[in-house]
């Protein structure tokens, strides 16, 4: 699968931030998340694992426990079923890789 860019196709997860998905496979799938500063990903978890690269911004995240502020050019990879958050402190883009596939993720 190939990726053009495009303004269309994103979706708001929760207040304050879109969230599209950009390329799935059969065992991978990446989305880019575009976060407005004060929003919150309230505490959740599921099966996949969570690997992230922050494009621009700043934004906190909470994994179990621990804690980061993550900035431009840091990544982190969260395990499958840890409980995780995040408060967004800048205007944000972060590519995020889900496996395995989120299936609530790929567009219809």
């Amino acid at each position: 699968m190939l990726y053009k860019r495009s303004e269309e196709g994103y979706k708001s997860p929760v207040e304050g931030a879109l969230q599209k998905t950009l390329v799935w496979g059969e065992k991978t799938l990446m989305c880019e998340f575009r976060m407005k500063k004060g929003a919150q990903v309230p505490a959740h978890k599921h099966p996949h694992e969570q690997t992230g690269y922050v494009v621009s911004g700043k934004l906190r995240l909470q994994a179990g426990d621990e804690s980061f502020v993550a900035e431009s050019g840091d990544a982190w990879c969260i395990g499958p079923d840890v409980e995780h958050s995040a408060e967004i402190l800048e205007d944000s883009v972060v590519i995020e890789v889900f496996s395995p596939v989120r299936e609530e993720f790929i567009p219809s």
